[in-house]
């Protein structure tokens, strides 16, 4: 181990450090997939720019590596893969569904709806499926995440550093969300993505679970606008429960084993003493400290 390590944008003692090591964390991910395809034009600059259809797994893998690196990487991991992302960025373009306008994808709009609603998705699936945490500690989580979002090109002075700076966030945006063409099509694809005829039977008995709950975790609105019923939330908090138990069960180096392995290498960097273990934030240890900050920023 390196004599001064570096611990990264967040370290040991943020929230992030705990929240992230939590198996509930693939679940969230969906659910903000479903959440993101509801904004009209976030969703067509996925359908003009991505091949998602046909490498589902990839960019699943590739977004799970993106979310590592930043959460548990060094630093100069992390500005690499925020600037490889404003590269990518730059460059792409789509058109308006509703007006026909081309826009660029580095569009600020765009960007911050897709962070607030990873966000809130991971902190709500988090916390609903059993991962404690007090109301500063959640306040924490988010503020954090303004790191995330300057690294991909947002000016951290304008994104949610607060639960309630979030929730005003997406009242606000809400006339703007609409179940698209684009949006269908996203939906329909996470509830039956193509499979090799070998894997159907594990698409039906596990991803189409997992899928059914990462859907039924959106907020009522959202389940309004793709024209389903909202299930009762209470039986959603129980399925969570239910399902956050059974992962936490499984011993956490059988599945931090799993690509990325980005937590297996961080406390390879710092030390086993930093391993992540979120019952320290009913302890309240895990708000000591901090996102780990540079010199300017």
């Amino acid at each position: 181990m390196a004599d001064d390590p570096d611990p990264g944008y967040f370290g040991p003692r943020s929230v992030t450090w705990q929240v992230h090591s939590d198996p509930m964390m693939w679940i969230a991910g969906i659910r903000a997939l479903y959440l993101q395809a509801l904004h009209p034009r976030a969703v067509r600059a996925v359908m003009q720019n991505s091949d998602f259809r046909k490498d589902a797994w990839g960019r699943l893998l590739r977004t799970a590596d993106f979310v590592g690196t930043l959460s548990y990487g060094t630093k100069d991991a992390a500005e690499q893969a925020g600037a490889r992302v404003r590269r990518i960025h730059a460059l792409l373009t789509a058109d308006d569904p509703r007006t026909g306008e081309r826009f660029g994808i580095d569009d600020p709009e765009l960007l911050l709806w897709v962070h607030c609603a990873e966000i809130d998705s991971y902190l709500t699936v988090a916390r609903r499926s059993g991962l404690w945490m007090s109301e500063d500690q959640a306040d924490r989580y988010v503020a954090e995440h303004r790191v995330d979002a300057r690294l991909v090109g947002l000016d951290e002075a304008k994104v949610p550093a607060s639960v309630a700076g979030l929730a005003a966030y997406f009242d606000a945006v809400r006339p703007q969300l609409a179940a698209t063409e684009d949006a269908r099509t996203v939906d329909d694809f996470l509830r039956r993505p193509p499979t090799p005829a070998l894997l159907v039977p594990a698409r039906a008995l596990v991803w189409r679970r997992v899928a059914r709950l990462a859907y039924a975790s959106l907020p009522p609105y959202a389940h309004e606008l793709y024209g389903r019923p909202a299930p009762a939330a209470n039986t959603v908090d129980r399925r969570l429960t239910r399902t956050g138990t059974a992962l936490r069960r499984i011993p956490a180096r059988v599945r931090w084993q799993l690509p990325p392995r980005h937590i297996l290498r961080a406390i390879d960097r710092l030390g086993p003493e930093t391993r992540p273990a979120p019952h320290t934030l009913r302890e309240g240890t895990a708000i000591l400290g901090g996102p780990q900050r540079t010199h300017g920023q």
